[in-house]
């Protein structure tokens, strides 16, 4: 079977775009550190009268850690607080439903309901560090998994909750930091952004040994969408197209979805 040519039009609704960015633009960072349940406080309970001076007495207790300084381990973290926060925001709106993805699945968070237009929304989270000259993103971030749910978007993959092309829309929340080794938070000048895949993807993968589809790196590109592509149609002729390979194990569930599939059409 060969993959879909091209989805049906997938464009964000300004209004899903514009209320992800107004959201997110209220996000405060609060990754101190990791807490130590034993530091060397002389006295219990602590008090303080703000979060700021409870902060400055668990440091001075020894009850914290650096949290790691590892690209992937400490986008991890962030990641997970992001979609915490989206979370709560969902939930103070009527007629807004929210599930967050599997760790290794597709996408991070998936919305839905009237008040996002109807329909299944994909949020991605993305994390990436600037680099020295702090233009451009240090690595190439990753967009979508080539070989799988984006070349076969009508079968749903494990870790997915649906197939890819059953998406009313897509949409990656990007955040940009820079690294600060010297405090125990790590993460400095955090910048949110909020932007439609192909808008900012390049024409090179993301990775020399897997089959990743890759973003543009500079950060202007970033935040105003100018990436490789003019439109979303040329995007999907040009990575439908590409020809990524498939492994082993990702033809064994090819296999299976396949002939599911074909089952169920009989």
């Amino acid at each position: 079977m060969a993959a879909s040519k091209l989805p049906r039009r997938m464009a964000a609704s300004p209004q899903l775009v514009r209320w992800l960015r107004d959201t997110v633009a209220k996000y405060e960072l609060d990754l101190v550190a990791v807490f130590r349940k034993h530091g060397v406080s002389a006295s219990w309970p602590i008090r303080a009268k703000d979060p700021d001076e409870l902060e400055q007495k668990l440091a001075a207790g020894g009850h914290f850690l650096p949290l790691p300084k590892e690209p992937a381990a400490l986008a991890n973290v962030l990641e997970v607080s992001l979609v915490d926060f989206v979370l709560e925001e969902v939930g103070k709106l009527r007629g807004a439903h929210a599930q967050r993805g599997t760790e290794r699945g597709y996408p991070d968070l998936e919305l839905s309901g009237d008040a996002f237009g109807g329909g299944h929304h994909a949020i991605d989270v993305k994390i990436a560090r600037r680099n020295k000259s702090g233009g451009a993103t240090q690595s190439r971030i990753t967009l979508y998994t080539g070989n799988t749910y984006f070349r076969y978007p009508s079968l749903q993959w494990p870790g997915t909750f649906r197939p890819f092309g059953d998406y009313a829309s897509h949409l990656d929340l990007i955040g940009i930091y820079t690294l600060d080794e010297s405090i125990s938070g790590r993460i400095r000048d955090l910048e949110l952004l909020v932007n439609e895949p192909w808008r900012i993807a390049s024409k090179m993968r993301s990775s020399t040994t897997r089959e990743y589809i890759g973003a543009v790196q500079r950060l202007d590109e970033l935040r105003f969408g100018q990436g490789a592509f003019a439109t979303e149609e040329e995007f999907y002729k040009h990575w439908r197209a590409y020809r990524f390979k498939i492994g082993p194990t990702v033809q064994q569930q090819l296999d299976k979805l396949l002939a599911a599939q074909s089952k169920q059409r009989r």
